[in-house]
């Protein structure tokens, strides 16, 4: 498809768009109404010649860089008047400028601009919308708070515990069940009268670990014990507080993919039990995106299939179905602890299948390839380096 430079010509355009009988814009519902018409987008950061944009992404492959597109489209609505449109807005600043905006005027101009330029059927492409592969991906938002959820399915707390790394032995309770003695946490989990649930549990994971689709996993220097853990991300879409589980889904904007990159060595004592910093907060150990896609665009989280390769081999294949506690519970759990803000990125736990646990285990090495896949979410693709050269600092 021919690329023209500059403002897009309306006229012509609109002109070849008659003459073919080619609609300009998209028949079908706004999306977001849930309709099966609905034009599905995502959304990403990405950078051009030193520029960084929010675009929206089409089938995976074409970015439409959403401030220009905003302000062109909005010179043919002021020619064409009379055409159903949705008021203008400002475009926004960045990611969290969208998801705080997004329900505000930005959902309605997101669509309709998505629609717009999906319906150039035959048309000449505005210079503003461009292949995926000639960008850069960043991460999709830079998070203020990374929580995780720690074993979080079941037969990854039997695997982590054949290892004595799940919190208690093998042959305790099954994996997911509440320990005899477990009580509700006053004010930040009430456990219901016939919940055999254990609690959740979640740490914090470094927001300066996050590295983009197509970035390195970089192994830290001296660590030899470096795993996977494929992970459904909720980001958050509103300032959340002690919220119930039951309005959870009021407060998030929609869904990612974060590698949660482990560090299975420890710290060589046993001081004061797990070290979750040395554990999960290395450089460029939360792999995150490499999209965003509006949670109207997925009817239900609770039941998406899950895939995680390694150099092409499949090692890890299940479904969000069996997650221990829901998204909705590990949102509302999260928000008892701390304020969420919007952009903030919350992992919902990783499946079995992780490195560790296999015989032998299988660590993570330089030159391999990592593909961590949900449903209807995305592809996370990250390469393995070895450590940086320089020297660790001693006193």
């Amino acid at each position: 498809m021919k690329r023209l430079k500059g403002p897009w010509p309306v006229v012509a355009a609109i002109l070849a768009s008659v003459a073919g009988g080619a609609p300009l814009i998209a028949q079908g519902p706004p999306p977001g109404g849930g309709g099966g018409n609905a034009l599905v987008y995502k959304l990403g950061t990405f950078e051009r010649q030193g520029r960084t944009f929010v675009g929206i992404v089409l089938r995976d492959s074409v970015v439409i860089d959403y401030a220009v597109a905003n302000e062109d489209v909005a010179r043919i609505d002021a020619l064409y008047p009379s055409r159903e449109q949705p008021p203008r807005v400002a475009s926004p600043r960045d990611m969290k400028d969208l998801i705080v905006r997004y329900n505000r005027g930005l959902r309605e101009r997101t669509g309709y601009l998505a629609r717009m330029l999906n319906g150039l059927n035959g048309l000449a492409r505005p210079a503003y919308v461009y292949d995926l592969a000639t960008l850069r991906v960043l991460p999709p938002v830079m998070p203020g708070t990374i929580l995780n959820a720690a074993v979080n399915y079941r037969a990854h707390g039997e695997e982590m515990a054949a290892l004595g790394g799940a919190g208690q032995p093998a042959q305790g309770p099954p994996q997911g069940t509440a320990p005899p003695g477990t009580r509700s946490a006053p004010g930040l989990w009430e456990r219901g009268a016939d919940d055999s649930r254990w609690n959740p549990y979640m740490f914090l994971k470094s927001p300066l670990a996050v590295v983009a689709d197509g970035e390195a996993i970089r192994l830290p220097r001296g660590r030899t014990e470096i795993d996977w853990e494929c992970e459904l991300g909720v980001v958050v879409g509103r300032e959340a507080s002690h919220v119930l589980a039951e309005k959870a889904v009021e407060y998030v904007f929609g869904y990612t993919i974060q590698n949660d990159v482990s560090d299975r060595g420890g710290r060589g004592d046993n001081r004061l039990g797990s070290d979750w910093l040395v554990g999960k907060s290395h450089d460029t150990f939360a792999p995150l995106g490499p999209f965003i896609v509006p949670k109207e665009f997925v009817p239900d989280p609770k039941k998406l299939g899950v895939k995680f390769t390694l150099n092409g081999q499949l090692m890890q294949d299940a479904n969000t179905s069996l997650m221990i506690h829901d998204v909705f519970e590990l949102t509302a759990y999260g928000s008892n602890i701390l304020t969420l803000r919007p952009g903030d990125v919350i992992g919902t736990g990783t499946p079995a299948g992780v490195g560790s646990a296999r015989t032998p285990p299988i660590y993570l090495k330089p030159g391999d390839r990592s593909v961590c896949t949900y449903e209807g979410i995305g592809t996370l693709t990250n390469s393995v380096v070895g450590p940086a050269s320089a020297p660790i600092a001693t006193q």
